[in-house]
């Protein structure tokens, strides 16, 4: 059945309206998600998919910072954004009270200290090798002999640990660490998040990244164990903005390669 104009103007108004309406939080859920009286947002300062520095003023934008300023401004607060060098920096912050949500990848053992909402992107990760290298092909990375350098205590560390066979991890503190064990020949590839390994090919062209991938990493935002009421609010909040097209856009206006909006 075609329909007229008229009830198209109508369903349209009425698909907006439902992607502007916004869930207001309850005094319960602000004060669990602000208690000091605005939202501290932590993450791994030096992952694209949550953030990077404005060349200009020096502060963080991207994912992370959209996503926790429209939270923010949902709750009436200022965001204040608290960055870590390291994911095992990160993780060890989770019981020190230093922040109040966390952009992070949702692995194993992860949901045991936090409350985590559905994904809102996803992030291809994949190796970095040299070119003419022992490995060509991803299927050639886990081999007797084969060193794959890993950030520790990373959502890749923790992927491989559970899914290599034969390869050796080798843990460094940092990225840079690692790609300059594959550079100098202490290790064949560097696996990781291909939205920090491709950056990496634009200043070091002897290096590459692989076709395809290892798998994909969803993130998310975490709450800490105890405010399951700011946890509660946190997941509708990342519904709304999905569904409202606000994540996809913050994705696009980010321009990460390897990282994809969650429908």
């Amino acid at each position: 059945m075609r329909m007229n104009w008229k009830a198209a103007l109508v369903l349209g108004l009425l698909l907006n309206a439902c992607a502007d309406v916004q869930t207001t939080p309850t005094q319960e859920e602000k004060l669990a998600l602000a208690p000091t009286g605005k939202l501290r947002g932590a993450f791994f300062a030096n992952q694209p998919a949550h953030a990077t520095k404005d060349p200009a003023s020096g502060e963080p934008k991207g994912i992370a910072i959209d996503l926790g300023k429209e939270l923010a401004r949902r709750l009436g607060v200022p965001f204040e954004a608290v960055t870590y060098p390291t994911p095992a920096a990160l993780a060890g912050s989770i019981a020190s009270g230093q922040w109040d949500i966390v952009f992070t990848g949702i692995i194993p053992g992860r949901a045991k200290e936090l409350y985590i909402s559905a994904p809102y992107v996803q992030i291809e990760i994949g190796y970095l090798v040299a070119k003419g290298g022992s490995i060509s092909e991803i299927s050639e990375a886990d081999k007797p002999g084969a060193r794959i350098g890993v950030l520790e205590k990373g959502a890749t560390d923790v992927l491989l640990t559970r899914t290599l066979k034969a390869a050796t991890l080798v843990r460094t503190p940092t990225i840079a660490a690692a790609v300059d064990m594959v550079r100098f020949g202490k290790a064949d590839a560097v696996a990781a998040v291909k939205t920090v390994l491709y950056p990496i090919t634009d200043r070091v062209p002897e290096l590459h990244v692989l076709e395809g991938r290892i798998a994909a990493e969803d993130i998310g935002i975490g709450v800490p164990k105890g405010r399951a009421a700011g946890a509660s609010y946190v997941r509708k909040v990342v519904d709304e903005l999905k569904s409202a097209g606000f994540v996809k856009a913050a994705v696009e206006r980010a321009g990460v390669r390897g990282l994809v909006a969650v429908p």
